[in-house]
């Protein structure tokens, strides 16, 4: 394990030594997509709903410059209640691990990181995509190119909706990414389970799911998958409401002159206090139901090797 440049928790490393079934973890949505202490029990939850549908979560985070996978102890805590964790994508995952930085791993590192550890089942809330007014910013999540470069299975519910969906939905079919929608003929919108857009391939079960995984496996260059998952329907905020509240969160941004990285953080902050909260409730809610959902393809794919 030493010759390797990452730690695995000692029940990752056992879940993979028997080829059991994992599931990856980002930890963005822990330092910057909840507030402290409402993160902190999420992903509690959520790794707990992991093992209780028989996987193994493995949580993945960079600890003072050490890449984990899997947190043990109290590492999860101390992640939660930490202010200045860097938000690490591909080109910065190994600056922190060189400069001895902690920092949460966002959709892109946290697939380089489970391919790294042989773990080819991913559960996230939602991707990052084309951002609005991306023909004039040029803002566009390194997510994207990941999922055409990396072959791990990503179940989310859909793109972030304070995005350009149809722009980023076209992206991904320039890219060759396939977007498998589960149980729905409409491509989900995070917080919404109808995007307005529909999903350009649909699978019903887990089952169904795991087979299209491996027959991708088989094909060389493949890439990573894209799972969109609608968030449950008594939880969700429906789409013309929601697109209220992010023309307001966008408005408040351009005024505030928010950039870069700081503009997603900054946009569910201000949607949660425009929501009153709902947006939070609806995130949790979704990203549970995604990390039941990788735990069963992870067990089909287990059950298949």
């Amino acid at each position: 394990m030493s010759d390797r440049p990452y730690h695995c928790s000692a029940e990752v490393a056992e879940a993979l030594a028997q080829n059991l079934p994992v599931v990856a973890l980002e930890s963005t949505i822990v330092t910057h997509g909840m507030p402290w202490p409402q993160n902190l029990a999420m992903a509690r939850e959520v790794e707990a709903l992991v093992r209780a549908d028989g996987a193994t979560p493995a949580t993945i985070a960079v600890l003072d410059g050490v890449l984990h996978i899997g947190l043990e102890g109290n590492q999860l805590e101390r992640l939660a209640q930490t202010d200045d964790a860097m938000k690490l994508s591909r080109a910065d995952l190994a600056f922190a691990m060189a400069e001895g930085r902690t920092g949460a791993t966002t959709v892109a590192a946290t697939m380089i990181a489970a391919h790294m550890a042989g773990i080819p089942v991913f559960a996230t809330g939602g991707i990052g995509g084309v951002h609005r007014g991306a023909e004039l910013s040029f803002d566009i999540s390194a997510d994207l190119e990941e999922l055409a470069r990396t072959p791990v299975a990503v179940v989310c519910a859909g793109a972030k909706a304070i995005l350009d969906l149809p722009k980023t939905l076209e992206v991904l079919e320039t890219k060759g990414v396939p977007v498998v929608t589960h149980g729905a003929a409409a491509l989900p919108a995070f917080w919404s389970r109808d995007s307005g857009l529909a999903s350009p391939l649909r699978l019903d079960s887990a089952d169904a799911i795991a087979r299209f995984l491996i027959a991708r496996r088989d094909t060389p260059n493949s890439g990573g998958v894209l799972i969109a998952n609608p968030v449950p329907a008594a939880d969700e905020i429906p789409r013309d409401e929601m697109e209220r509240y992010i023309a307001d969160a966008l408005a408040a941004a351009e005024q505030k002159g928010v950039t870069g990285k700081d503009v997603t953080p900054y946009l569910l902050a201000k949607i949660f206090d425009l929501t009153e909260g709902r947006s939070l409730t609806a995130n949790i809610a979704l990203v549970k139901n995604n990390a039941r959902l990788a735990a069963a393809i992870a067990k089909a794919l287990a059950q298949s090797a």
